[in-house]
Order: structure tokens, then sequence, then C-alpha cells
């Protein structure tokens, strides 16, 4: 029997909370609240949620452009969530990169494309010039730019270009694990397939693993190998993608599917739409929920009697 594989990226009852408004308005928010997952190497891990769930912040409190509250965070065995400083900053650089949503605003006006894409090697230490251009040129190359692009500026691009843009400012250090923060969500539709397809090539080519942040489930659920479901700052279910589409547990999980929009416009006029409301649909005044293993691979955050459900359900399926 196969020894199982161990993870790259392991999260760990990770918390990050945030202090808004002033004296008696003072209140705390609960971001990320206890969130626990594996990513393994060479996977796409989808985080999925409606916008304000904590997906985003979940990403950005691993590649530390937020400080944790609570929790850990490893990546192939070594702490990042512990105090910054060189060496860390140093290592994650190195070995986890980020593509931001808005392809506008991530790129600095002022920089030329080379420039933009450059800035990764320069940091590394590549001072040699010609070195950084050869670099630079090859990966616009592999995300389907050319040379004349390199000496543009960010606002001579549509879309699309500037998300490529984006890629190749994350793949130039060649990064072991990209955190994809809903790449393609700011873009035309025509246009979201282009993007996605590029990452699954790139994927394929240079052995990567990916976090993949969104809330088209439909994107979703071609680009991930399993997927975790976030609601106001907690994991509520996490499974195989397919197994997720095929069997959802969670009512907020059927409640995301059911909103999927169908290509047939007879069946589209008749889809019923769930809706989610914690108060009717659980009941934790008696059994405290957590996050259980209700098949292989498929996790749920339930009560004692909803597991029990869970597992019959799942046996009668």
């Amino acid at each position: 029997m196969s020894e199982p594989m161990e993870s790259l990226l392991h999260v760990e009852h990770l918390r990050q909370t945030f202090v808004s408004g002033h004296g008696s308005r003072k209140r705390t928010v609960h971001a990320v609240d206890d969130v626990s997952f594996d990513v393994y190497p060479a996977e796409t891990f989808g985080l999925v949620g409606e916008s304000g769930c904590g997906k985003t912040t979940t990403g950005r409190t691993i590649i530390r452009l937020y400080d944790p509250t609570g929790g850990k965070v490893t990546f192939d065995g070594r702490e990042i969530s512990g105090p910054m400083n060189k060496e860390l900053r140093k290592y994650l650089s190195d070995n986890i990169a980020m593509i931001f949503q808005d392809p506008i605003e991530s790129l600095n006006p002022r920089m030329t494309i080379e420039e933009i894409v450059g800035e990764g090697l320069k940091l590394r230490g590549v001072t040699n010039k010609s070195e950084r251009h050869v670099q630079v040129v090859e990966m616009l190359h592999r995300v389907g730019l050319t040379e004349e692009h390199a000496s543009r500026y960010p606002h001579e691009f549509s879309g699309g270009q500037r998300q490529r843009i984006g890629i190749a400012r994350a793949m130039i250090v060649h990064p072991r694990m990209i955190i994809a923060d809903e790449p393609v969500s700011a873009l035309d539709v025509s246009i979201q397939a282009q993007v996605i397809n590029l990452l699954n090539d790139l994927k394929k080519e240079m052995g990567l693993t990916i976090l993949f942040i969104a809330h088209n489930l439909s994107v979703v659920k071609y680009f991930s190998d399993r997927i975790g479901v976030m609601y106001y700052g907690k994991l509520v279910e996490v499974a195989r993608s397919g197994d997720l589409y095929d069997h959802p547990l969670h009512p907020y999980t059927r409640a995301l599917l059911s909103a999927i929009p169908e290509p047939n416009p007879l069946t589209e006029r008749h889809r019923v739409r769930l809706d989610y409301d914690p108060a009717r649909d659980h009941d934790y005044s008696r059994e405290q929920p957590q996050m259980r293993e209700v098949a292989p691979d498929h996790y749920l955050y339930c009560s004692e009697s909803e597991y029990e459900k869970a597992v019959r359900s799942l046996e009668k399926a």
C-alpha cells in the first residue's frame, strides 16, 4: 500500500480578525474563523463562496499580506505564519506568488511591462539587464504576448492582456505555488476561458500547485481537483470536485450550486433556486458543529446528528 501524499500547504485553525469603527461603535470582524485545509503538490484547490466570506483574506493571510491573528500555516513542512523576517520574506517570494483579481489596479501605470514582470528577478538578485530581458521575453511568450509588448505600459492593453501580464509577473520567479485570487472575475466571459486554459497549461508545464479563489462555481468545477466552500469565515464543506457537485451535503453548498445558471433557456426558466438560512437549517443549541469526514476526502462542518444524516444520504446515493 502506498504512503499517503504529504501536503505542500497545510493550513491549521487559521484566524484573521479586523477591528472596525471607533469608541462605542468599535467591533471585531472575524474574517477567517478557524479554517483548516491542505493543498497537495501539483493539485488545484478551489476556494469558493460569496463575496465577503473570507476567501480572499485567507489567501492574503497565507502569503503574508496580512499577519494571521491565530493558527498555523506551513509550506513544505516549514512554518510561514510566524514572525516576519528577511529570511522568511525571501522564502515566501521564492516559493509562493499571487495573481490578483483586478488586472488594472495591480499593475503600476508608471512602469513598462518589462519592468513590471522583471521586478521579481531584480529582487532575486538578477542584476544583469540583458539577462533579465531574455527571461522576461521568454515568460511573455509563454503567456501569449510578444517581445514588442515589453516596452509598453499597462494602459495600452486590454483586460485579458493585463491579466496575462499579471500571470507572467507571478510566474517569472518559477514559484512552486500560485494563489490566484479571482483571476477571471473582472474579465469578459469570452476572455475568461482563455485565461483559465493558460493557467491550466502553465500548471502542467511547470508542475504548479494552485490555490484558486473564486465565486464562479462553473469555473471552479472545471479547473479544480478539490474544492472548499466558505461561509462567513468558516469552511463548511471540502471534497473532490466531482463529489461536491454530484453529492453536495451542506445546505449552503446546495444553495450555491442551485444558483448556477443553465445554458438551456427552457430548463433555466424552471430552475429551482435554494436559499440558505443558518437559523432555519441548523439547530446547534444542543450539539456543537465541527468538521467531520463523512466519506473518504469529503468533509462537512456539522453536528453529530447532521453527520449521521449525511452518511445515510451518501449510502443511498
